[in-house]
């Protein structure tokens, strides 16, 4: 019996006018070759962020779509009103 914990980015999704990068991170744990149980968490990149600590594939996929455009776009939009 050997227990080992797999963690995956199992889904990564672009969404919204802003090119809101949204990942889902699965935790699953395995007893030899069979998932025992699994986990979900999310988390979200918005253009403008700093992406430098995430995996090369959601770097890759923001610096695609966070262009200065969508940058300067989601900047604009979360202003506060005056």
């Amino acid at each position: 019996m050997a227990l080992t914990k797999v963690i995956t980015e199992d889904k990564i999704e672009i969404v919204g006018p802003y090119k809101a990068v949204q990942v889902r991170t699965k935790t699953a744990v395995m007893d030899d070759g069979v998932e025992l149980s699994s986990s979900f968490h999310r988390h979200t990149v918005i253009a403008g962020d700093d992406y430098s600590g995430e995996s090369a594939e959601v770097r890759a996929i923001c610096a695609a779509v966070h262009t200065d455009a969508v940058i300067a776009a989601q900047a604009e939009a979360s202003r506060p009103p005056e």
